[in-house]
């Protein structure tokens, strides 16, 4: 019988892989308690293939660049505002942003040195930050380019949201689109690529559908409270974007 093709890339069936394995783990998981597990995915999968009737289709949040002119900050966006991080005062807010467990990931691990750390990124001329506020201009979270590279033309997305309450509301999505296209069309990039320790399969989702792709897995690249963390790859070249 034809199978369809997988549009699912095989870093990703890797990663994924990789990440349910170290969980269960710590469950206890035994051989059989995998097997158990294979099967009941696979009658999952049958079942949803046989009810599907949504016609979405994957990549269809793919960010458009072509016809954009040159963007600038600050900008308004449809819920929220983008503006130019001010070094003095933003940096506190960065830095309290940081403090809860979300937030401290938005460098990846913690330091005894951290308000050093931001104060160096914020002042760094090879990095960018824009301040996402609601449109009262209430301060939430923070998106940025680091280790921008002018030879290759590359730098590294980062992103967070860092008021609690104003999180899964859509806003560092909204956020992330436009700095993005700012990243393409303003700085000049060519390549974006993001970093991050949460490997989960709702955030890889939603970086691939705007055009992402994995490009591998760094093992152990991160220790965050003593403990060892695989770091995902993930990588958007501005001839991916329509």
């Amino acid at each position: 019988m034809f199978m369809e093709k997988s549009k699912i890339p095989d870093t990703t069936i890797e990663t994924l892989t990789r990440n349910f394995f170290k969980e269960s783990q710590s469950y206890g998981f035994q051989y059989e308690d995998y097997l158990k597990y294979v099967n009941v995915l696979l009658e999952y999968a049958i079942d949803t293939k046989k009810s599907k009737t949504d016609n979405k289709t994957f990549g269809n949040d793919r960010i458009e660049i072509a016809s954009v002119e040159n963007l600038k900050l600050p900008v308004e966006l449809e819920r929220i505002l983008i503006r130019n991080a001010k070094r003095k005062t933003d940096l506190k807010l960065i830095d309290e942003w940081q403090k809860d467990k979300f937030g401290r990931y938005f460098l990846l691990s913690m330091t005894n040195s951290q308000d050093s750390v931001v104060e160096n990124l914020i002042n760094s001329k090879y990095n960018k930050f824009g301040i996402i506020t609601l449109k009262d201009e209430t301060p939430i979270g923070v998106v940025a380019f680091l280790n921008i590279d002018r030879v290759h033309k590359k730098a590294e997305l980062r992103k967070l949201i860092g008021v609690p309450e104003q999180r899964a509301h859509g806003y560092g999505k909204e956020a992330t689109r436009y700095w993005i296209k700012y990243g393409f069309k303003r700085i000049g990039l060519k390549k974006i690529y993001l970093n991050t320790i949460d490997t989960n399969i709702h955030n890889i989702k939603i970086n691939e559908e705007m055009g992402f792709k994995v490009e591998g897995i760094l093992r152990n690249e991160a220790i965050v409270d003593g403990v060892a963390h695989d770091v995902l790859r993930m990588g958007l070249l501005v001839e991916d974007c329509c």
